[in-house]
């Protein structure tokens, strides 16, 4: 009797991953690029505060609408194109076996073994075997819009929170320096972190997201200190 074990697998996390750390990310970089800006530009802590608290709100809400809606055309797709192949299990069952087949035997099954294999599938959940093996979905992959807007703007809500509480807590004429700083230490844990999960080297992503989020910070800082000098 074959033995079964469970295993865990990043793929089946590769939705929600990818929506949180991008979320976290999009929170630390912008928040505190927008925060550093404005206090570069010599306005006073209560206008960094609400730019700050303002850009936590707006960026939530708009990294849950894009991915909302960025998730949902992928979801229309593939319900598009799971119709379609319902539609012709229906009506050429046979080509769709023969066309299994095919896909096994590039697979490197030999022939009569992979007609089988067509065979046994498709008697059991013919749409089932399609839509894994030939267009590619299945349960762990498919689009989740509500989750992935979700994670979306609840991790940019919770990256976002740092730089202002950074900016809350900072020195009188230390914002600027206390929000890069710890902003870094951020994006250097959230790298980490996001590597951790996916089961990845962490010293590559780790020197990626600090590196750009760093590039960031510098720009609007620029940019603060341009507009406070014509000011």
């Amino acid at each position: 009797m074959p033995r079964f074990h469970n295993e865990s697998h990043v793929v089946t996390r590769i939705g929600w991953l990818r929506a949180a750390v991008l979320g976290a990310n999009d929170g630390i970089v912008s928040t505190a690029s927008l925060v550093i800006g404005v206090a570069a530009a010599d306005a006073g802590r209560d206008a960094i505060l609400t730019a700050g608290v303002a850009a936590l709100a707006a960026g939530a809400m708009s990294m849950a609408a894009g991915e909302y809606v960025s998730v949902s055309s992928q979801a229309d797709a593939e319900k598009a194109d799971l119709a379609r192949e319902k539609r012709e299990l229906r009506e050429d069952p046979a080509f769709e076996i023969e066309e299994l087949t095919g896909i096994y035997i590039d697979r490197g099954l030999e022939p009569e073994l992979a007609r089988r294999v067509a065979e046994s599938l498709s008697a059991k959940d013919a749409l089932a075997a399609h839509a894994r093996d030939e267009l590619g979905i299945s349960d762990a992959t498919a689009a989740r819009p509500i989750q992935a807007a979700f994670a979306s703007a609840l991790s940019f809500a919770i990256g976002a929170i740092m730089p202002v509480l950074a900016a809350i807590f900072a020195p009188e004429g230390a914002v600027i320096a206390v929000v890069a700083i710890s902003s870094l230490i951020y994006l250097a844990a959230l790298g980490a972190l996001g590597a951790r999960a996916g089961r990845a080297r962490m010293a590559r992503p780790v020197l990626r997201v600090t590196f750009w989020g760093a590039l960031a910070m510098a720009v609007t800082a620029g940019v603060g200190l341009l507009f406070g000098v014509a000011a």
